[in-house]
């Protein structure tokens, strides 16, 4: 009865504490981290509101990242990030997941992956996304059970795939009638005018990640001429109205220095980008080429490169394989899973693999499938994190848990992984390992002795 009554708390007293974010003052970011860190009952969490409290007071880019959101984020979305992303699914929704865990012990994820349609407007080089029509896109009232489900389960956090999500109106629906859910879209940007931004801008809850290449040349030679510019144009819409938003960026082997360099990630940041994303190259698809995917050293390059944006840029900087010390390893199937437009139920969103559609049953039960347990139950696949991808990193275990479980294929050509490419595969994971064993033992082992 105490943890409901101090649930019940937390949103209506950091509620009352948002009028202090009026102002970008390091006095009033520490009003709200001490009113957050007093109500969030979890000792980590707390332990990460202290640390901010010390960015503050050392003016550290993450402190500045913080006094960018209070000047550049319209209130809005100040009051939509906080509620959905800060309170609903890390402060209230944390401990529901892990109540039943304990109480049934059934996971539950801490964000979902759906692709409501693989339609799109670009063919972009490499893209797995192939030519698909409006029949192939996942119900509407699908995506509602799911949304639904999940919040019964203590998940608020949805990324929302394609394709390109914004083709689809009806999503608009969705994201108005979940208003307690933080929604990030990938999108190419086409879709951005000033009509879908003045309708994201009253929602609060929606937040583009715009995919780019690099610069022009590098954007418009994978996706097109003008894509460049149109991502430009939709993130000057974006920032005037005070939307909140972010950058998805795929390192090649051929952009890699672009994309981390000070020019890029300084320009991202005046035109007021939030995050960048960075997701490597993965050979899947109908057509992978592997002579795209980053160099192992290339991959530890931009494993430095973005803790050196951390420490010196006031932007959030996510890589997605360099980071994986920070959450254990691989999270696919642990901590998320993908729903692809058919209503396939994905670990991950490159392992296009499935046993179950959620169109025939429930969130609970798929996320707590044995193919889903078996992925789950194998995490960390090696104890070394900074080689945490069963498709690329070690790819023999993709192979050993469809042997197991006999999954189908969710497009044509995607069995590849497990034939075609499995001795390509086998001979760049050991390439990665040969790179990052020695990091491994020198800069990190220490810190995950038991």
């Amino acid at each position: 009865m105490v943890k409901e009554i101090r649930d019940s708390l937390v949103k209506p007293v950091i509620n009352g504490a948002i009028w202090y974010l009026s102002s970008s003052s390091d006095k009033n970011l520490m009003r709200f981290a001490t009113i957050a860190e007093k109500v969030d009952p979890i000792e980590y969490h707390k332990e990460g509101i202290r640390r901010f409290k010390e960015l503050i007071k050392e003016n550290h880019p993450g402190a500045q990242l913080g006094r960018r959101f209070l000047d550049e984020v319209n209130p809005n979305y100040r009051r939509g990030f906080i509620n959905n992303f800060l309170v609903n699914t890390i402060m209230t929704g944390g401990p529901r997941r892990r109540r039943l865990l304990s109480e049934e012990g059934m996971y539950s994820p801490f964000a979902i992956l759906i692709s409501p349609t693989m339609r799109c407007n670009l063919r972009c080089k490499g893209c797995y996304a192939g030519n698909y029509a409006k029949k192939d896109d996942l119900e509407l009232e699908v995506i509602d059970r799911i949304i639904s489900e999940a919040k019964e389960m203590g998940t608020y956090y949805f990324t929302i795939l394609g394709g390109e999500p914004f083709i689809r109106e009806d999503m608009l629906k969705i994201y108005e009638k979940h208003n307690d859910v933080a929604f990030q879209v990938f999108t190419n940007s086409y879709f951005l005018d000033d009509k879908l931004c003045d309708k994201l801008a009253k929602s609060g809850n929606v937040a583009p990640m715009m995919s780019l290449e690099g610069f022009k040349k590098e954007t418009d030679e994978r996706r097109g001429e003008g894509t460049f510019r149109k991502v430009m144009e939709a993130m000057d819409r974006l920032k005037k109205r005070g939307i909140l938003f972010g950058t998805s960026v795929v390192p090649t082997r051929f952009n890699i220095d672009t994309i981390t360099s000070n020019e890029f990630v300084n320009m991202l940041i005046e035109k007021g980008s939030f995050v960048i994303w960075y997701f490597l190259y993965m050979p899947v698809g109908k057509n992978p080429d592997l002579n795209l995917m980053p160099t192992p050293e290339q991959r530890n390059e931009l494993r430095i490169k973005t803790r050196g944006i951390r420490n010196n840029k006031p932007i959030f900087v996510v890589d997605f394989w360099g980071d994986a010390p920070l959450v254990g390893g691989c999270i696919a199937g642990r901590e998320y899973i993908h729903i692809n437009s058919k209503g396939d139920v994905e670990p991950c969103i490159f392992a296009h693999f499935a046993v179950d559609n959620i169109k025939e049953k429930s969130l609970k039960e798929v996320f707590n499938s044995p193919f889903i347990k078996n992925i789950r139950g194998r995490i960390p696949y090696v104890p070394n994190l900074l080689r945490p991808c069963m498709i690329i990193d070690n790819p023999y275990v993709i192979r050993e848990v469809c042997k197991e479980m006999n999954p189908r294929p969710t497009h044509e050509g995607a069995e590849i992984l497990l034939d075609g490419l499995a001795s390509q595969l086998d001979e760049y994971a050991q390439r990665v390992e040969e790179v990052y064993e020695p990091i491994w033992k020198k800069e990190y082992e220490h810190n995950f002795d038991s």
